[in-house]
């Protein structure tokens, strides 16, 4: 857990949530806040005002009729007091409380989905991401929370002065007695809930454990694994022993809360104690009517109650803040690469239909926390319309390269130009847009087919969607499908969505990156999951998909490089050789050596069969 101080201060927090109120016209949050308040407070006094004054009616025998009405009236007053407040309460659920989480929960995912990508990998930025999502996640959480705290201090501390009042008849000991216990209780509740509060990462991360567990348990694609490997009681073990370790969280936290409610009884047999013997005393003595002794002693209940209340509504309300302060923070985290150019005038990116010329000048890259650099002093000019391979061995820096090419990191020295300008002079959200990429990990949404091809839902236009599916070789799969281009993709949302295999899924990926229609087109080992035979009819196709762009291929299968202008070796972050195929074959380095292994594995299998 992140242990810096808040950046914000509770009022500060509280000022911000009424500036959202504000800004989004839901003024209903603030009014039916304290109306809210109001009505349990009515509801309240009634409820301890009407045994006393039907008892008062008793002792000074009024007529029967009085004494009905009195019933009658206590009656309808805690129905409608009641019914009010509960409708209020539903209102302010479903209301404008709703709104603003509604507004926030919209601006931390588009944080999320915005913020500079060397963010995600930064595990800091990672945990101020998950705490400003679990400030907007539920009804109970910090966001709407905070309103039902503002609406407890107002009630507790408008009941506390009623009460105050109520009880200037009673002897100041008892108000001094009742005031001490209840802080005193409240200084051991507070401990209590603060010791949950300070361990709620770890039963986050047991819960995040568990749930990983059963959740992998009964993922489809681990299914073979499970039986084949016989995984079964290795996933028992691992879960009973995350298990072993939540018991021993909850075991601690109830022997807390026993000694808690120890002391709480304690408390309240003291206050109690305390009370009824100085009033029974007044009773006997100074002859306090009866009715008037239930009413002063629910008051000193209720005036506990009251000081609890208040006391634990700021409380919630602190820790409510501390979350709210985490969720600011992370929405107003400085960017990367938005805030670098900040005050700076950005150059325009040129138009699509223009040429676009990639190089790398001096660049080396190290990733933060590393000892050595991933990218070596490394030199590179793309021209217009290349269709560029870059092979290597795992780890030779392939993907980086691509990366670096891309936007996503700046590098730890040296320039990434587009046309001849560094691309931090360039907005990087419109860098992001002369890109169209296929990468190893891909996402997909589960809508239609159609739908994930345009990356849209609407103005989709179908013919292009076909032209493109053609272009990725998926046209008589998907016209197999139930519903060919509108067929939904996945089953967890859809009942009747189909799953594809591996290989038609990245045809899918590459249909989607051609659909995008960008200058530059990037495929990092696009068809690792076909067969050769499959990769085959896509590379017999290639120039035809790559006309008029430029392009960027990464592939560990050396026979589809022969389609590309250029290709170069990588080796430990730096160029170890750059040429055609043939180029390449003849000068017998690492490359040749590479493709001579792979062809003799082909040729072997080829015999073999």
């Amino acid at each position: 857990m992140n242990k810096k101080k808040p950046k914000y201060t509770i009022w500060q927090n509280v000022q911000y949530m009424l500036y959202m109120a504000w800004t989004n016209k839901v003024y209903s949050v603030i009014i039916l806040c304290v109306v809210e308040s109001i009505l349990k407070i009515f509801s309240s006094l009634t409820g301890i005002l009407i045994t006393p004054t039907i008892l008062r009616c008793v002792e000074e025998r009024a007529p029967l009729s009085r004494l009905f009405m009195t019933i009658f009236v206590f009656t309808v007053m805690l129905v409608i007091w009641s019914g009010l407040a509960a409708y209020v309460e539903c209102a302010n659920l479903f209301g404008g409380r709703a709104d603003i989480r509604r507004t926030l929960m919209q601006m931390v995912m588009r944080k999320n989905c915005t913020t500079s990508y060397p963010n995600l990998e930064d595990q800091n930025v990672l945990w101020y991401r998950r705490q400003a999502e679990k400030a907007v996640r539920g009804v109970s959480e910090a966001v709407e929370g905070v309103w039902n705290a503002l609406s407890d201090i107002l009630r507790n501390t408008g009941g506390f002065f009623i009460y105050l009042w109520m009880l200037t008849a009673v002897d100041p000991v008892i108000v001094l007695v009742t005031m001490i216990t209840a802080v005193l209780g409240y200084v051991v509740n507070r401990y209590a809930k603060r010791w949950r509060y300070q361990h709620k990462d770890e039963v986050a991360d047991y819960e995040l454990k568990t749930w990983y567990i059963l959740r992998r348990s009964q993922d489809i694609k681990l299914a073979k694994d499970l039986r084949i490997f016989g995984m079964e009681n290795w996933l028992k073990d691992v879960y009973a022993s995350v298990m072993t370790l939540y018991k021993g969280y909850f075991f601690r936290r109830e022997r807390l809360y026993l000694i808690t409610d120890i002391v709480n009884v304690i408390l309240a047999f003291l206050r109690n104690g305390i009370a009824y013997g100085y009033l029974i005393y007044m009773v006997l003595v100074h002859n306090l009517p009866i009715s008037e002794f239930l009413l002063y002693f629910a008051a000193v209940g209720g005036f506990t109650t009251w000081i609890g209340g208040i006391l634990d509504a700021f409380g919630i309300l602190h820790e409510q803040s501390i979350d709210l302060s985490i969720m600011r923070e992370y929405l107003e985290m400085p960017e990367i690469f938005w805030s670098e150019t900040e005050g700076e005038k950005k150059k325009k990116l040129p138009t699509l239909k223009e040429s676009c010329s990639l190089e790398l000048r001096g660049v080396s890259f190290r990733y933060p926390g590393a000892e050595e650099d991933t990218i070596h002093e490394l030199d590179l000019v793309i021209p217009p319309g290349e269709k560029l391979a870059i092979v290597g061995m795992n780890g030779a820096g392939k993907t980086t390269l691509i990366k670096l090419l891309c936007g996503f990191y700046n590098p730890t020295e040296g320039e990434v130009l587009y046309n001849g300008i560094d691309i931090r002079n360039y907005d990087r959200r419109e860098y992001y847009s002369l890109f169209a990429a296929v990468f190893q990990k891909f996402s997909i949404l589960e809508t239609t087919l159609a739908e994930n091809v345009a990356q849209t839902d609407e103005a989709i236009d179908m013919e292009r969607v076909k032209r493109c599916i053609e272009k990725a070789g998926l046209t008589s799969k998907v016209e197999s499908l139930p519903n060919g281009y509108q067929t939904y993709i996945g089953k967890k949302v859809f009942l009747d969505g189909v799953d594809l295999s591996g290989g038609e899924m990245q045809r899918l990926m590459l249909a989607r990156a051609l659909y995008k229609d960008a200058p530059i087109l990037v495929l990092d080992e696009p068809t690792a999951a076909l067969d050769p035979i499959s990769e085959n009819d896509i590379y017999q196709r290639y120039n035809e998909m790559t006309e008029s762009h430029t392009s960027v291929y990464i592939s560990h299968r050396l026979a589809s490089t022969r389609f590309c202008d250029r290709i170069i070796y990588m080796k430990k972050g730096r160029i170890a050789e750059s040429g055609t195929h043939e180029e390449l074959l003849q000068a017998g380095g690492g490359y040749a050596h590479l493709y001579e292994v792979q062809s003799k594995y082909y040729r072997e299998e080829m015999a073999d069969e």
